[in-house]
């Protein structure tokens, strides 16, 4: 485990690019110059000990080191205790729809992002509870187990794409069912799903599977985005727009918000619906709901020492600095008296 006291000076990585496109100008400069006083074999005859893989090894070697240095100001720490500590909480399970159709755009940026922002900005305000992720289209996958590791469940849910899943289709039914799984503490009274979608295409008998959680004491709430207007499904490549997804009939599909089938579910399972366009009020509706349920006391292992890296990233960014010093533009005497290439001396 691992975290970051400075991510903020990230940003000096962004000198990198700067550095090498003020190198490439300087050296189009030089160029451009030397051609108004001198042909190049006259200037080869001038300067023959001049190399310009040294030139680019001195950029090379200078863009590593402030590399090194943005790191050290960084500051990583490595977990060093691994200690047992008591939390109370719920256990919270989220199921993402990935289908095609989360990819229109009638809520910004597009649906399925708009879901991602949704649950990310849930977790963060989340405490002791223990949560998992779920993904499913035309089928249901495991993607984060229930944990207590809020970072990589985010990191693992910024991932999610509606590529992850080839058949296509809103499978809510197995989300449900391999929700079940999720729970694996007898003694937790308090199980809550929240499902993400636009509850388009689904299939199968939705409310019983529905009610069949509820008997097993898990409570679903249901959280739609979209818009009843709708909007196109854009098929993209590379970012880049190459048609609007057709039917069989060549016609323009319009996928619209299907909150009649969500609420069908969470009023199934003694839930809620919860319309999602507005991020703060749904981050503010979860909030309250999971702070009105009994909390459930369990142990959980996490780090309570964490170790400073700096030092590696400093002493690297040091002695880089300091070996493009040495660093000469000059071609190295022992290795061209080696004549590797075989070249003819002029």
């Amino acid at each position: 485990m691992y975290q970051l006291e400075e991510p903020i000076y990230f940003y000096l990585l962004i000198a990198i690019p700067v550095i090498v496109v003020l190198f490439m100008g300087v050296l189009i400069w030089r160029r451009q110059a030397q051609h108004k006083f001198a042909d190049p074999e006259l200037m080869k005859k001038l300067s023959p000990n001049r190399s310009v893989f040294k030139s680019v090894l001195k950029i090379t070697v200078l863009c590593l080191a402030v590399a090194c240095l943005s790191f050290a100001m960084v500051n990583p720490k490595i977990g060093t205790k691994l200690e047992t500590v008591k939390r109370e909480g719920v256990d919270v399970v989220f199921a993402v729809d990935v289908s095609k159709s989360m990819l229109a755009e009638d809520i910004a940026p597009n649906r399925l992002e708009k879901a991602k922002q949704l649950v990310t900005q849930i977790i963060n305000n989340l405490a002791g509870d223990r949560i998992g992720i779920i993904g499913y289209a035309g089928s249901a996958f495991p993607q984060v187990p229930i944990t207590t590791d809020f970072s990589s469940a985010k990191l693992f849910l910024s991932g999610m794409n509606t590529d992850m899943v080839s058949s296509q289709g809103t499978a809510i039914n197995e989300a449900i069912e391999m929700a079940k799984s999720y729970y694996n503490d007898e003694e937790q009274t308090n199980r809550v799903l929240f499902i993400i979608s636009d509850g388009e295409d689904h299939e199968g008998n939705v409310s019983t599977i529905a009610e069949e959680a509820a008997n097993e004491g898990i409570k679903i709430y249901t959280i739609g985005v979209g818009t009843l207007q709708g909007g196109p499904i854009p098929i993209k490549r590379n970012g880049q727009l190459q048609y609007y997804k057709r039917d069989e009939n060549n016609e323009q599909v319009i996928t619209r918000l299907g909150e009649e089938t969500l609420k069908e579910i969470a009023s199934e399972a003694n839930g809620e619906y919860i319309n999602g366009s507005n991020t703060k009020e749904v981050v503010e509706t979860v909030t309250a709901i999971l702070n009105g349920m009994d909390k459930k006391e369990f142990d959980a292992k996490q780090f309570t020492d964490f170790k400073d890296q700096f030092q590696w990233f400093l002493g690297g960014a040091l002695f880089l600095l300091v070996l493009d010093i040495f660093l000469l533009e000059r071609k190295t005497a022992w290795l061209k008296k080696l004549n590797l290439f075989n070249e003819k001396e002029k």
